[in-house]
């Protein structure tokens, strides 16, 4: 039985692409109730336009000043569709965690969490602070949210090797391969009941 998934972007919905791709080859037990983007002109509404999902835009800049009433309207949305599990894709907010619907909210961060995460480290950020700073791997990590950027309970993640020469694109193209093959085996976890949280340990079941 296929569970409601929702998914936030706010740029060009790669991670989207990827989630509609496996359901559709039945790979994924899930029903994307609705798109959400935090951006007018996420190309991300249009590929759910395109696979005729119901898509909205909830524009951060006309709440600028009223990060509650933005969470609101987002948290309106999700609660009338009947989404079951919220999936982060690329959001480049932070989004307020409702206590039912704590643990039923997934991100991923391009780095092996706790190394390299926090605010302002996103996207090619990331990339750029682990080649300057020598590490040798790096990796992608899925995670519940809390109330703090790239903090909530680790559900699964792998490394990858930091070549010596790598540039922050050619890392990013490993992580991003890694991502597409672990976000969605968490969210089919999350779909079969097996993940269970213990304080910050993820049990799979």
């Amino acid at each position: 039985m296929s569970i409601r998934i929702a998914v936030l972007l706010s740029g060009g919905g790669t991670t989207l692409q990827n989630i509609i791709d496996r359901a559709e080859r039945g790979e994924l037990d899930v029903e994307i109730a609705c798109v959400i983007s935090s951006r007018a002109d996420a190309y991300g509404l249009e590929r759910a336009r395109k696979h005729h999902l119901p898509a909205f835009v909830v524009n951060r800049k006309e709440f600028s000043s009223d990060v509650d009433a933005f969470n609101r309207e987002i948290w309106k949305i999700i609660r009338t569709h009947e989404v079951q599990l919220v999936v982060l894709a690329g959001f480049m907010s932070l989004l307020h965690v409702p206590e039912d619907y704590r643990h039923r909210i997934m991100n991923v961060h391009p780095a092996l969490i706790p190394a390299f995460c926090g605010k302002g480290l996103y996207g090619h950020h990331v990339h750029e602070a682990v080649i300057a700073y020598g590490a040798k791997i790096s990796g992608a990590t899925i995670h519940f949210v809390d109330e703090q950027y790239d903090h909530g309970p680790i559900i699964l993640q792998e490394a990858v090797p930091v070549l010596d020469d790598d540039t922050p694109e050619t890392l990013a193209e490993r992580v991003m391969a890694k991502e597409r093959e672990l976000y969605p085996r968490a969210i089919q976890l999350f779909a079969e009941g097996r993940l269970r949280v213990e304080g910050r340990r993820v049990r799979v079941l």
